[in-house]
Parts: C-alpha cells; sequence; structure tokens
C-alpha cells in the first residue's frame, strides 16, 4: 500500500504544478509591474516652457523649456518679459544639462523689478531669430516700506562727487551681473551669511537720503542690512565662484560670488577681505569679516543678490529651490 500512496502523492503534486502553469497571470503571485518611463529617443518632441515660481515685484523666477525648435550651436535663446509694452527684464538660457520627454532643457533665471506694478504681463521666447512662444502670465502685487536716512558729509561726499574710479568701478559691476555663462554651481536653498537676529534695513525700501544742506534724494535698497559688529565673520551662502573681491569706493570691501549662471550674491562694507577673484567657495567658506568701509552708517553687512541683473530678495533664496529640476521636469514632461 505504500508504494500506491507515494505514487497517488506524486501524481497530484504534478496536477498542482499543470494547474497553476494554466492559470492566468493575472491570478499568479508576482510582483508589482513598474511603468517604464518614456525616454527622449533623440527627436525633439513638441515646443514646451515652463514658468516656476510666483511672479512677484523683487523675486526670482524660472523659465524652461525643451523641444523642437531650440537653436543648435552657439546661438542662444533669450526671454524677455514685457509690461504696458516695456520690458522689464530679459534672461538669457543654458543648457540645464537635464534630459526630459521633449529633449534638452534649457534654462534662464529672471527676475521680476522690484518696481514693477501689479497686472498682466507677456513673456517672448525667442531664440534662432524668431519667436518660439508668447506667454500670457500675472505679475502679483507686493508692497514695500520707507525710511529715511540721515546722512553726514562724508558720506554726502561718496555718493555725490563725480570720480571716474567710481563710475569705472560701476562699470564693472554691471558688466559681471550682466553676464550669463553655463556654470551651475549650487541648486539648493541658501544660508544665512553672517550671524544675526537683526535686519537694520530690509530688502525694497524706498528710501530717502537727507543731506547736512537740507537736500534730499530717493533710492530703493537693494537689499538686506544685517546689524554685525566688526569683525563679525561672513561666509559663503552656497556655492560658488568668486568674480570681485576688492575695495570699491561706495561699497567698501567688496565680495561678489557667481553661484548660478546670471545669478550673484553681494556682501558690502566689509572690514577685511579672507578670498580673491577666482577662488571657488562652498556653504560655509570664510569670505572677511563685517565691518564700515564705504557709504555705511555703522558696521554691518548689506547682503545683495542679483539676478539678471535686477535685486531680488534674498530671503527668497534662503526659503525657495531656486534651480527646481523636478518641478521644471514635471511640467515638461507632461
Amino acid at each position: 500500500m505504500k508504494p500506491v500512496k507515494s505514487r497517488r502523492l506524486s501524481i497530484f503534486v504534478i496536477l498542482l504544478i499543470l494547474l497553476n502553469s494554466a492559470l492566468p497571470v493575472a491570478c499568479q503571485t508576482q510582483a508589482p509591474a513598474v511603468a517604464e518611463q518614456p525616454v527622449w529617443n533623440g527627436v525633439p518632441g513638441e515646443f514646451k516652457a515652463a514658468v516656476i515660481g510666483p511672479l512677484r515685484p523683487g523675486e526670482p523666477f524660472v523659465v524652461a523649456v525643451a523641444g523642437a525648435g531650440i537653436p543648435q550651436g552657439n546661438t542662444r535663446m533669450q526671454a524677455a518679459l514685457i509690461m504696458e509694452g516695456k520690458q522689464l527684464n530679459k534672461g538669457t538660457f543654458f543648457n540645464m544639462d537635464v534630459l526630459s520627454r521633449r529633449g534638452p532643457v534649457h534654462t534662464t533665471i529672471m527676475a521680476v523689478p522690484s518696481t514693477a506694478g501689479s497686472g498682466k504681463a507677456t513673456l517672448r521666447i525667442e531664440g534662432g531669430g524668431k519667436v518660439l512662444q508668447t506667454l500670457e502670465l500675472t505679475i502679483e502685487h507686493r508692497s514695500f516700506k520707507t525710511e529715511t536716512l540721515n546722512i553726514t558729509s562724508d558720506m554726502s561726499d561718496i555718493l555725490t562727487r563725480p570720480d571716474p574710479e567710481k563710475t569705472k568701478q560701476s562699470e564693472q559691476m554691471w558688466a559681471i551681473w550682466a553676464r550669463t555663462g553655463n556654470d551651475v554651481y549650487t541648486t539648493g536653498n541658501f544660508a544665512m551669511p553672517v550671524v544675526s537676529n537683526y535686519q537694520t534695513s530690509i530688502f525694497g525700501n524706498r528710501r530717502t537720503y537727507v543731506y547736512p544742506n537740507g537736500r534730499s534724494s530717493t533710492s530703493i535698497h537693494a537689499g538686506v542690512d544685517w546689524r554685525a559688529p566688526k569683525g563679525t565673520p561672513i561666509t559663503a551662502p552656497a556655492a560658488g565662484k568668486v568674480m570681485l573681491a576688492m575695495l570699491r569706493i561706495t561699497t567698501g570691501n567688496t565680495v561678489v560670488i557667481e553661484h548660478m549662471p546670471g545669478v550673484y550674491s553681494l556682501y558690502f562694507h566689509m572690514d577685511k577681505l579672507a578670498v580673491a577673484e577666482g577662488d571657488m567657495v562652498k556653504t560655509g567658506t570664510w569670505l572677511g569679516d563685517a565691518g564700515a568701509t564705504g557709504f555705511a552708517t555703522g558696521a554691518h553687512l548689506h547682503y545683495e543678490i542679483r539676478v539678471a541683473t535686477e535685486n531680488t530678495d534674498p530671503a527668497i533664496f534662503m526659503t525657495r529651490t531656486i534651480l527646481d529640476k523636478e518641478a521644471i521636469l514635471a511640467i515638461l514632461n507632461n
């Protein structure tokens, strides 16, 4: 009897195996299938543009494009932000070295001027001698505070006295701001450049300067002033390349760092410098010490960020990832 039971058991196991193999795939236990992501096959897809970030005065935003019509070779695309027939800002695209489903991604980082009003605006994207796309956008409202500063005779002289060297230094600074390269040194959020709990002046303040002779003039504060005793260390808020480190007439000991194409951070009135032009820095690199050199009422750090030459609110760079690859691809791949 034992051999018979053994044969019956073997036949039963074989039948179970055959039955299981004949069942539909959906009834069998297996690892869940992973959907394959469409990939670029070398042929550009339909042209598409993505605008990342709210449009508010004094804040940066990103325009990214991919697809057919992108100029090849050394020809570069540009985007212009236009409102009521006036160009507010212009950005030059760079290759982001990222592939979307439509092809390589090209990006430009721009800014809404702090002087811009609210309302409808147009973004015009151009390349290869033609308009590739026009987008209708809305600039949100933003208000700024006012402040009055009484300045000394020495400060008045720095601000108003004609000086060829001052003009030369100004032109040198603008040439740096106007450059849009291809190097992306950082994509993450920025850190604080100084240990301080008190802002003596915030970004975008509408200033009135009162001179010793009773006259006055107005300006817009392009950055943030952090109270910092003389000798307080100033550090880089993000990785980048030092584009300028020198003593200037108006801003005193000054450092300028390039972080992304067209994005520069600036540090004014420093007591001494610890970096030189061409140095590579990372988050936390010592740049020098706070001071009161140049046009300054006391020891502090004037911290400023320029995007496509426009002054932008430094606080945005600490709270938002400006060059957000995932957000860009989410729109371009849609």
